[in-house]
C-alpha cells in the first residue's frame, strides 16, 4: 500500500474524529457564545419575542407529585445527523456537517449524534448504503433521536428508503432551511413566499401509509368536491396533490398581486434619485449589525441562521449630506434550495435594483473563501446582479485572525476591513460609499426664491451643493442635480 492509499477502516476512523469534533463544537458554524449586540442594534424587541417563543429542553413530562398542576412545554427535537463524505478534505467534511449542526439548532433542535460516511457517490436506494443505514438506525435508537437530518438533498425514493430502515423521521438540508425560513417569516409576503417553497418541496414527496392514500373516493369526497369527482372518483394522494397545486396557484397569485407595492416604492426612489445600496451576504455574516451601525435602524440582530428574512430599507446620508437608502436582505447559504431562490425572487430583486452591493462576509469564519464563492453563486441568479458595483465589507474582524484577513485583502482587492459591533472601519466603508454611488450630471447656477425652500432642500438631499449663498433676491446654489430638478430649479430662477 502506498503512502497516499487509505484503507476502509482509516476512513472510517477519520470519519469518526470529523464527527466528534463537529459535536464537541455544536453549532459552532455560530459564533462562540450569546448573540454579540452593541448600542448601535437599540433594544432589540423582536429579539425579545422571539426568545420567548423558544422551545425548551429537559423538560420532564412524567409528574412526581400528582397533587401538583402538571405544566408541559413543547420538547426539543432530538436529532442524529447524517452526511457522506465523496470529495475535499476532511475539514471541508468537517465544516459541512458543523453548518448542518447550526442550522438544526437554529430551527430549534438538539444535536446529539452523528454518522459520517466516506463513499465516492451516494447509495440510490438509501443515500447512505444499507450497512451505514442499519448502523445509523442503531445509533437512533441508543440514543433516543427522533430524527434524522441528512447533509444532502435526498430524492424522494432516498427519504422514504432511509426512513423504512431507521423507523423515524428523516429530513434533508432543503425541509430542514424552510423550517427555519418557516419559522422566522414575519411579514405577509414572506410568510406566503416560505408557504410556497415549502409546498413546491412537498409536492414530489407525499408519501401515504398503509393503504389510506390508495383508496379511491366516490361520490362527495371527504375534502367537499362534488360533481366532477363522482364514479371511480380520486386516490386520497392524488385529492392532495391536487389541494396543493390550488394552494400553490392562490399563493403565486398573492404573491404577484404584492409585488407592484415593492415595485412603486423602489420607482419612488428613482423618481426622486435617491441611490440604493443593498446589503448581502452569508447567513449570520454580520449584515443587520453593519445596518444598524449605519444607519441606527434598530433591526433584529441575533447569532442564529436565518435571523433576517424579511427586507428593511432604511434612509442613510453620505459625509458630504447625500441621502441613499440601505436594504438589509435574507442571508444565503451553501446549497440555497431552488425553491426558496424562485419563492424569495421578489425580494431578491431590491438587490439587482440597487446601485451598489455591499457584500458582507464573516471574516472570523474557518471558511470565508466558501462563504464568497456561495453568495455569488446566487447572485448570478438575480438578473442584473452582475452589473452592480460590489464592495466586500470584511466583517467581524475584532475576533477574526489576522493572517486570514490579510489573506481576504489579497483576494479581494475591492475590500475593506471593519467590525460592525466595536464600528471599527465603518467611516472608512462610509466614504468608500459615498465615492462608488453614481453622481448628478447637471451642473447649475441658480438664484432659488425664498419660498421655494423645498428645492433647496431637494438640491441638498439628491444632489451635491457646491456653494450656497443668500441674496436679496433669494438663494444662489451652485452644484450638480439630476436632469429633471435642475429643470425645476431653472423654471423658478429669479433673472
Amino acid at each position: 500500500m502506498t503512502q497516499h492509499e487509505t484503507t476502509p477502516r482509516d476512513d472510517r476512523e477519520l470519519a469518526e474524529a470529523v464527527v466528534a469534533r463537529v459535536l464537541a463544537r455544536a453549532g459552532t458554524a455560530l459564533d462562540e457564545g450569546e448573540t454579540r449586540s452593541s448600542d448601535a442594534d437599540g433594544e432589540q424587541l423582536d429579539r425579545q419575542e422571539r426568545a420567548a417563543l423558544r422551545r425548551v429542553s429537559g423538560l420532564s413530562t412524567e409528574l412526581h407529585d400528582v397533587t401538583e398542576v402538571e405544566y408541559r412545554q413543547l420538547r426539543l427535537e432530538r436529532v442524529v445527523l447524517a452526511g457522506i463524505w465523496t470529495s475535499g478534505s476532511g475539514e471541508d467534511a468537517e465544516l459541512s456537517l458543523r453548518e448542518l449542526a447550526a442550522l438544526a439548532e437554529t430551527a430549534g433542535s438538539e444535536v446529539l449524534d452523528g454518522v459520517l460516511q466516506r463513499r465516492s457517490h451516494p447509495d440510490p436506494s438509501t443515500y447512505l448504503g444499507s450497512g451505514k443505514a442499519a448502523e445509523l438506525a442503531e445509533v437512533v435508537q441508543a440514543v433516543g433521536a427522533d430524527t434524522v437530518i441528512v447533509d444532502a438533498d435526498l430524492a424522494p425514493s432516498q427519504r422514504r428508503g432511509l426512513e423504512d430502515i431507521v423507523r423515524v423521521k428523516v429530513i434533508d438540508r432543503t425541509a430542514l432551511i424552510l423550517d427555519i425560513f418557516a419559522q422566522h417569516a414575519k411579514s405577509r409576503e414572506g410568510k406566503a413566499q416560505v408557504e410556497l417553497a415549502q409546498l413546491e418541496y412537498l409536492l414530489p414527496r407525499l408519501r401515504g401509509w398503509g393503504e389510506s392514500m390508495s383508496r379511491q373516493a366516490g361520490g362527495r369526497v371527504a375534502g367537499g368536491a362534488g360533481i366532477g369527482s363522482r364514479g371511480p372518483g380520486e386516490t386520497k394522494i392524488e385529492l392532495d396533490r391536487r389541494r396543493i397545486r390550488t394552494r400553490m396557484a392562490k399563493l403565486r397569485r398573492e404573491i404577484a398581486a404584492m409585488a407592484p407595492s415593492r415595485a412603486t416604492q423602489r420607482s419612488a426612489r428613482k423618481r426622486h434619485h435617491v441611490p440604493s445600496v443593498a446589503i448581502a451576504g452569508y447567513t449570520n455574516a454580520g449584515k443587520s449589525s453593519l445596518l444598524n451601525r449605519l444607519t441606527g435602524a434598530g433591526v433584529l440582530v441575533e447569532n442564529a441562521l436565518f435571523a433576517t428574512l424579511d427586507p428593511t430599507v432604511r434612509r442613510a446620508q453620505t459625509p458630504d449630506g447625500r441621502a441613499y437608502t440601505l436594504t438589509d436582505t435574507v442571508g444565503f447559504v451553501r446549497s440555497l434550495p431552488t425553491q426558496l431562490v424562485e419563492a424569495f425572487r421578489s425580494t431578491l430583486e431590491e438587490v439587482g435594483d440597487a446601485d451598489l452591493l455591499l457584500h458582507v462576509v464573516d471574516v472570523s469564519h474557518p471558511d470565508p473563501e466558501g462563504q464568497v464563492a456561495a453568495v455569488r453563486a446566487v447572485l448570478a441568479d438575480i438578473e442584473g446582479a452582475d452589473a452592480i458595483p460590489e464592495i466586500v465589507v470584511l466583517n467581524k474582524a475584532d475576533v477574526a485572525d489576522p493572517d486570514v484577513v490579510v489573506r481576504m485583502r489579497r483576494r479581494e482587492p475591492r475590500s475593506i476591513v471593519v467590525s460592525a459591533h466595536t464600528g471599527a472601519g465603518v467611516d472608512q466603508l462610509l466614504e468608500m460609499i459615498a465615492a462608488e454611488l453614481p453622481r448628478p450630471q447637471e451642473a447649475v447656477e441658480v438664484v432659488v426664491p425664498y419660498q421655494r425652500g423645498d428645492l433647496v432642500s431637494r438640491a441638498h438631499s439628491e444632489g451635491e451643493v457646491e456653494s450656497e449663498e443668500h441674496t436679496e433676491a433669494g438663494t444662489l446654489l451652485r452644484g450638480r442635480v439630476a436632469s429633471d430638478l435642475a429643470a425645476e430649479l431653472r423654471a423658478v430662477a429669479v433673472g
